[in-house]
């Protein structure tokens, strides 16, 4: 049971009527139309203790936190406008006010800086012998009005690949201290038309293999251009780090060889080229030395790990 597969069945059962919902399961966000004023978009993520997070080594604040900007992250991932944000969360026995009064805390410190605002939740707590905390967050944006939500399926053949920063290595810190790239995503698709997008979380291949499948299209990297990040350089292996470690949180998005020269040199932007689109319909890597070998399926599955 492999988590892309069963989206791929839930996406098939659904009945949804594209005209109210124009975008449906299988991006980052779900778009329903919303009467005679427009659209918005719904996200929703559920992490918990001892997968996403660990709170024998980080604080509650942390996990919130990074609770909170995972969701801010698919708002980036389709270049849309947070607007505010609901939150569940099932509590350990012995949970109480002042963990209540953190968990606060690190929610509203994530969405605080992207005008993001807490209105409202949940509060459940386990019964004996379930002590591990979850917190589910569930978050609403707008289009930006200069460009529409952009989908995982719009990559073309001959276009550019492109990362916002290094990659590999998360665990050692990032995928707790992490910035999600909204502000970026914006400055993006005001300067040019991305084709197809979304935020690394599930490592670099997992990731490209999904845009590449939802467009019918292959993808070739180029091993000398991968951009990787200290933390993954201190690794046994820092390539594979760079293809499989996910928890980047950094957009990777395609765009044609014209568009990509209007952002290459954005000042507010890091903007990284790391392969172009093929029609192979597979993932390959241009090593150092010339040799183009495929890239083998991996990264972090939700439901087959």
């Amino acid at each position: 049971m492999h988590e892309d597969n069963i989206t791929s069945w839930f996406a098939a059962q659904s009945n949804a009527d594209a005209s109210a919902f124009p975008i449906g399961i299988g991006d980052d966000m779900a778009q329903i139309r919303a009467g005679a004023d427009g659209t918005l978009l719904v996200t929703t993520d559920m992490l918990l203790d001892g997968t996403h997070f660990d709170l024998s080594v980080c604080t509650l604040e942390e996990a919130c936190y990074k609770a909170m900007a995972a969701s801010l992250s698919d708002c980036a991932a389709m270049a849309t406008i947070p607007v505010c944000a609901v939150v569940a969360v099932a509590l350990p026995t012995d949970f109480g006010a002042d963990e209540l009064r953190r968990i606060h805390a690190g929610v509203v410190d994530a969405g605080q800086r992207f005008g993001c605002e807490l209105i409202g939740g949940d509060i459940t707590k386990w019964k004996e012998n379930a002590e591990s905390f979850a917190i589910n967050v569930t978050m609403l944006s707008k289009p930006s009005g200069h460009h529409p939500p952009v989908r995982r399926s719009g990559a073309q053949v001959g276009d550019i690949i492109c990362v916002t920063g290094p990659l590999g290595g998360s665990l050692h810190g990032k995928h707790l201290h992490f910035t999600p790239r909204v502000a970026e995503a914006l400055v993006l698709t005001k300067a040019a038309t991305i084709h197809a997008m979304m935020d690394i979380t599930d490592g670099l291949v997992t990731d490209l293999n999904r845009i590449c499948t939802q467009s019918g299209v292959g993808a070739l990297l180029e091993a000398a251009q991968l951009p990787i990040s200290e933390a993954a350089k201190k690794t046994d292996d820092p390539m594979t780090a760079v293809f499989y470690d996910g928890e980047d949180f950094e957009l990777l998005f395609t765009l044609s060889p014209a568009e990509y020269k209007k952002i290459k040199d954005l000042d507010d932007v890091t903007v990284l080229p790391v392969g172009k689109i093929t029609d192979s319909g597979k993932i390959q890597n241009r090593l150092t030395d010339g040799r183009i070998v495929d890239v083998p399926a991996g990264g972090y599955d939700h439901l087959g790990n």
